[in-house]
Parts: structure tokens; C-alpha cells; sequence
């Protein structure tokens, strides 16, 4: 078996096992891989090849990684649909216990939820959302 295919084999795992863990780790490493490919097809040796690799690895994962990391960490104002809302004050609009109520959230009625199963939020009460589950803010003072 030529040895561009084999790194086009590697490439290929590596994608998928990007695809199944999402860390963006191996990502880069399948691209590495691809470059060693086109050193087998320039008609590199193998310690080439490798050499190849492991400068693209390095380079890829270094430059890369960073970069997609900090799209992962996208500042509130940026965020758009039910993530804009994590955050957000609300207002009490019927009781919010672990069972249920309402909150007006961004100008709209929402279902909530109290996040701690313990605490109940009065009418009038200002609360925070921490998370959005389906229809339902999760809040607390």
C-alpha cells in the first residue's frame, strides 16, 4: 500500500474521532496528517514524512486549537437565541417554586422553574436565569 493512503487513512480516524470527542484536538492532527499525505505524493521518505507530520501536528494544534477554543467561549453579547438569555434578569410574574411558574423575561411570559428545589420566588421578585431547558428558565435570586 503506498504510504499516501495510509496517512489519508490516518487522517480519516482522526476526523471521526474529532467528530465522536468534539475537543478540537484531533482535528488538527488529521490536517497534519493530510500534509504528510502531499509530502508521500512530493515523493518524500518516510523520516521526511514523519518529520512533516510532526512539525503540521505541532503548528496545527498550536495555531488552531486557540483560535476554535475561544469561539467555544463566546461573550454573552454575542450569544444569540435561549443562550442570550442565560444571564438575564427576569421578573416574577406568578410563584416560581421546583414545580413551576412564570417569569417575563426580554418583554416575553416564560415558564420557570426555581434552580434549587428548595427556594420559591414571590410576584414582583427580580431573579436571575441560569439556564434554559426546552421553554423553561431556570432562575434564582
Amino acid at each position: 500500500m503506498e504510504e499516501w493512503v495510509v496517512w489519508i487513512a490516518v487522517a480519516g480516524l482522526l476526523a471521526v474521532g474529532e467528530l465522536i470527542t468534539m475537543s478540537f484536538f484531533l482535528a488538527p492532527i488529521a490536517i497534519a496528517a493530510v500534509v504528510a499525505a502531499l509530502a508521500a505524493v512530493a515523493g518524500a521518505g518516510l523520516a521526511v514524512q514523519l518529520a512533516v507530520f510532526i512539525l503540521a501536528s505541532a503548528a496545527t494544534v498550536g495555531l488552531l486549537r486557540p483560535v476554535a477554543r475561544g469561539h467555544l467561549q463566546t461573550p454573552a453579547r454575542l450569544r444569540t437565541g435561549t443562550a442570550a438569555l442565560v444571564g438575564s434578569a427576569a421578573t416574577v410574574i406568578d410563584r416560581v417554586d421546583a414545580h413551576g411558574g412564570s417569569v417575563k423575561l426580554a418583554g416575553e411570559i416564560w415558564t420557570a422553574r426555581a434552580f434549587d428545589e428548595d427556594h420559591a420566588f414571590e410576584p414582583g421578585q427580580r431573579v436571575e436565569v441560569l439556564k434554559i431547558e426546552g421553554a423553561t428558565a431556570l432562575v434564582h435570586d
